[in-house]
């Protein structure tokens, strides 16, 4: 296990080598991933890869996203602290904890109760209380009748069904990966009207997808 010093040090070269040069630059952002201690969510076998630009397995197969794109995600949602956030794929609850310092409220959803009892404990013990956890497969949609500030789907999906960005409020933000491996494009929608979005394309990445997400058309000769 790393000292606090070298665990604190292996932070600031975290933000200073991987977070700043991928121009996450705003400084809600930064300070929420200073003060939100990654190693915590970490499994602990790979807890001396806590701060490495990879990314970590978790259980049932899924990841824990590199911190580079996890801060570029916070960032690109654009929060302030009247938002509430609906996030599809709480996973081991440390993007759930940045958001819930950037927002007002955050609503997380994982089809793993193992997941969410997790993330619960580990958010209640930082003292994050501003979140509520649920259990359930949200791949086709989740309480279609709210709207939200904004969404994030933290695994890919193969096509991007239209019910995610009928759930934004008018200005509200989908941060959303799209396609199959190996090419995989991050995008950010948002909605500018009733029946007006916009989207842009903010990189290229290749993560694991939603479990059950919809599948696109196959077309069989």
């Amino acid at each position: 296990m790393m000292s606090s010093m070298n665990i604190e040090q292996a932070r600031f070269n975290m933000i200073e080598q991987q977070i700043r040069p991928w121009d996450v630059l705003d400084p809600r952002v930064l300070n929420a991933m200073t003060q939100t201690p990654r190693e915590f969510f970490v499994p602990e076998t790979y807890q001396q890869l806590a701060f490495a630009d990879i990314s970590i397995p978790l259980a049932n197969g899924q990841e824990m996203l590199p911190p580079k794109v996890q801060g570029r995600v916070a960032q690109s949602l654009l929060l302030d602290e009247n938002d509430t956030v609906l996030e599809v794929g709480t996973g081991n609850g440390y993007l759930t904890a940045l958001l819930a310092k950037l927002a007002d409220k955050v609503e997380s959803v994982d089809i793993y109760e193992e997941f969410t009892k997790l993330a619960a404990s580990k958010l209640q013990q930082l003292g994050i209380h501003n979140v509520i956890l649920e259990t359930g497969d949200a791949a086709n949609g989740w309480k279609q009748e709210k709207r939200y500030d904004a969404i994030v789907l933290t695994g890919s999906v193969p096509v991007l069904k239209p019910y995610w960005q009928e759930q934004l409020k008018i200005g509200g933000r989908l941060f959303v990966i799209v396609g199959e491996s190996p090419i995989m494009q991050a995008r950010v929608v948002t909605r500018l009207s009733d029946k007006e979005w916009a989207t842009d394309y903010v990189f290229e990445t290749d993560v694991p997808a939603l479990v059950n997400a919809p599948q696109p058309s196959r077309f069989v000769l």
